[in-house]
């Protein structure tokens, strides 16, 4: 199954950017057995629209275009549901049993994802109710991801 991380804006060099990217290199080797391919990163440009709403509508645009339709959605918001490591290592288990071609984790803007795309998600995460720069969301996301994959692989990473 593929993995994708898809995020509105880019990554700039930084320790938010090495420290994705670790676990993103870790993910590969414990991932590889379970079926699960490497992490591709698509980093989509933020919209230069006025107004906040035509900026996520044109962001949501920019995602779809950018995720096979096959994929399981997974998308980051505050409203999202608060799930254990565990119960999310599932999920992803649960998707690669289903024989899903992929699961696409998606990282809105600064202005948060539109509506309708987190209406349609096949899920909707939260990593609290505050707002968290991107650049954040983004390392807890690849490290979740390696932490699923440890949990699945039976790894002592996750000490839980």
């Amino acid at each position: 199954m593929k993995i994708d991380l898809v995020a509105i804006g880019r990554m700039k060099a930084g320790p938010e950017r090495e420290l994705a990217n670790r676990y993103l290199e870790r993910f590969r080797p414990t991932a590889r057995p379970l079926g699960l391919d490497g992490i591709r990163v698509v980093e989509l440009s933020e919209s230069a629209a006025r107004r906040d709403e035509d900026r996520k509508a044109e962001e949501a645009m920019a995602i779809s275009a950018a995720i096979p339709e096959s994929y399981a959605r997974i998308v980051f918001d505050e409203r999202g549901q608060s799930l254990e490591s565990p119960a999310f290592a599932r999920r992803i288990g649960d998707w690669r049993a289903e024989n899903r071609a992929g699961a696409a984790f998606i990282i809105g803007g600064a202005d948060g994802l539109a509506p309708d795309l987190v209406r349609e998600a096949d899920l909707s995460l939260s990593f609290g109710r505050m707002t968290l720069p991107h650049q954040i969301v983004r390392v807890l996301v690849a490290e979740q991801l390696y932490r699923a994959a440890t949990i699945l692989a039976g790894h002592p990473y996750h000490r839980a």
